[in-house]
């Protein structure tokens, strides 16, 4: 008989992870807001103080990273530095840069051979 070891984790409101979700989420929405077919890979760490908000994308948008992440968290509820994180003074730092090169031409070519096969069928 195998023997496995399963394990999970949940986490309830508030919690850094479910904060950082939410502002990779916002984050993306802005951006398909203005370009539909914007390529994201937008990941989000929360530590006490500060914002780090990271990944590669491909878009022609432009979106205000630091002010979706104060509003984001403003949402959320933490305004105050008494609730032990505060949007207004939190430290809000970007690292989202173009995506590279190979991965662009990974997922470009399998759409447009896509569009190649769905016109000939």
């Amino acid at each position: 008989m195998a023997k496995h070891l399963f394990t999970s984790e949940s986490v309830s409101e508030g919690h850094p992870d479910k904060i950082a979700d939410q502002i990779s989420d916002a984050v993306l929405d802005a951006i398909l807001e203005q370009d539909p077919k914007a390529r994201v890979a937008c990941e989000t760490y929360v530590k006490t103080g500060m914002v780090l908000v990271g990944g590669e994308i491909t878009t022609s948008a432009w979106v205000d990273i630091e002010e979706i992440t104060r509003k984001t968290v403003r949402d959320i509820g933490y305004v105050h530095s008494d609730m032990g994180f505060d949007a207004n003074s939190c430290a809000v730092l970007s690292a989202i840069g173009k995506q590279s090169p190979d991965i662009n031409q990974a997922l470009t070519v399998p759409i447009r051979w896509n569009r190649v096969r769905a016109t000939k069928a």
